[in-house]
């Protein structure tokens, strides 16, 4: 009976697994959209290389504050720290996944006390009350016939690299926010010299006017003006103290630490961090090669493409080789004779047929999530290259207002410089004066801002370049 059995399943098992042999689903061919390749259109708008970008981009601002302030950050930042253990997280996961490619086993003892006797026909002077104590083995393991098994284990590792990306993509903008933190305190700290710089100059001017009305040279409007002015002036410093302040509390976020220990630790800062120098950029396919979140959108693809291949694989019958050894005795010593030691192997087959309908469904869905996977991936990629074109072109345009707000400051100096020689000289009204010394400030202020937008556009670029993560395993190792 058995042999006829086998000879009527063996080879349905047989055709079943020929035809799950060409049920793999084929995976998404990545290939980068036309003109993603070689040099950036707006390389020539900016002060750019197409050397490898650095990864360690913050050093080129040349700023040891800098340098330290983004280290504690990679090592102290609580959103890294969570992201990290999120990985590690994942990490287990797939180590319970790739558990499944091995067999299981199960090891088992016990001791029951139980009512033992000869059964329903046996006489009742054979029923007894005794402990039975037993010892199992257990053993299944799962033939992969179809590719469920390492279709789940390869999503679960696609899961990990795209955890590890999201970990990268973190530290990439952690690392640049404490860079524009730190870009903000020193413009602020800067604007505010302007203002007082600006601010004592017109106190000379409104001093010198006083003087002249009291010598009978000037009028009670002139001093008005000056005063004024001379306290516009002062009105623009607490609001700059407070987006200093603001910055440095923001960075004590950025690098674990509470505002008011930054504040007793952080230094003064004279001049707004600028890298000098061209900044080495790559190209496209360096970028696309280097974001971490083009590669999570990659894993995550990744992933979905494996999950169809297990919901195919549902479709198809399940085989599992089962073994089990266990021995029962009324006595301890007993436990391994010959006589207590009952055993049973063989292959178990389950499968969903006819109605496998709900692997369908599953099937399907596992398709579907596949297809919006390959198009966020391709949305990633445009985004990626938009992103730092943008950047890019931002930059130049910083640089190019930064340039000529610096010349308008230079002629402002020099015009109030001769609108005083030529007022003390009584050649021209003191209104000039004050029309002079306004537009030096104002010029002052702008040049301040358009340096300080300038540092931010360049942390713009670095952090559109995708850079910055192999410092989180450096600290890590």
């Amino acid at each position: 009976m058995l042999v006829n059995d086998l000879r009527t399943v063996v080879p349905a098992v047989i055709a079943v697994f020929l035809a799950g042999c060409v049920s793999k689903p084929a995976p998404h061919a990545l290939t980068p959209p036309d003109g993603a390749g070689g040099a950036f259109a707006n390389v020539s708008k900016a002060p750019v290389s197409t050397e490898e970008s650095p990864t360690a981009w913050w050093r080129l601002f040349d700023d040891p504050a800098l340098d330290e302030l983004i280290a504690d950050a990679i090592a102290e930042n609580n959103d890294l720290k969570a992201a990290a253990a999120n990985l590690k997280s994942v990490r287990a996961a797939l180590n319970a996944e790739r558990a499944v490619l091995f067999p299981a086993t199960t090891v088992s003892a016990g001791a029951d006390y139980a009512r033992l006797g000869g059964g329903a026909a046996g006489p009742l002077s054979s029923v007894d009350d005794d402990f039975v104590y037993s010892t199992g083995f257990d053993l299944s393991y799962e033939l992969d016939l179809f590719g469920r098994v390492r279709n789940i284990v390869a999503a679960a590792r696609a899961d990990l690299g795209a955890a590890e990306a999201a970990l990268n993509d973190l530290a990439v903008i952690v690392a640049a926010e404490t860079a524009r933190a730190y870009a903000e305190f020193c413009a602020a700290e800067v604007q505010i010299g302007v203002a007082e710089e600006s601010a004592a100059l017109q106190e000379e001017t409104f001093k010198l006017t006083q003087r002249l009305l009291d010598a009978g040279r000037a009028t009670r409007l002139d001093v008005a003006r000056a005063q004024s002015a001379l306290e516009t002036t002062r009105a623009s410093i607490p609001p700059l103290r407070a987006a200093g302040e603001s910055a440095v509390f923001r960075l004590a976020t950025l690098t674990g630490r509470t505002p008011k220990t930054m504040l007793s630790t952080i230094g003064a800062c004279d001049a707004i961090p600028a890298v000098t120098r061209e900044i080495p950029v790559g190209d496209g396919y360096a970028l696309l090669a280097r974001r971490p979140d083009v590669r999570r959108a990659e894993h995550i693809l990744a992933s979905a493409t494996a999950r169809v291949g297990a919901a195919r694989a549902d479709l198809f019958p399940q085989v599992t080789l089962g073994g089990s050894v266990t021995s029962s005795a009324l006595e301890v010593s007993n436990i391994g004779s010959d006589d207590s030691i009952q055993f049973s192997v063989g292959p178990l087959i389950t499968w969903s047929f006819p109605n496998i309908a709900v692997a369908k469904a599953r099937l399907s869905g596992a398709k579907a999530d596949a297809e919006a996977a390959l198009a966020s991936y391709n949305q990633t990629v445009l985004t990626a290259l938009e992103e730092t074109e943008t950047a890019l072109s931002r930059l130049g345009r910083a640089l190019e207002r930064a340039a000529s707000l610096e010349r308008a400051r230079d002629a402002a100096a020099e015009a109030a410089e001769l609108a005083l020689a030529r007022y003390r000289a009584g050649r021209d009204p003191f209104l000039t004066v004050l029309d002079a010394d306004r537009t030096l400030a104002e010029s002052e202020a702008a040049l301040a801002q358009a340096r300080a937008a300038a540092a931010n556009a360049q942390v713009d670029v670095f952090r559109a370049l995708g850079g910055g993560w192999q410092a989180l395993w450096q600290n890590a190792g």
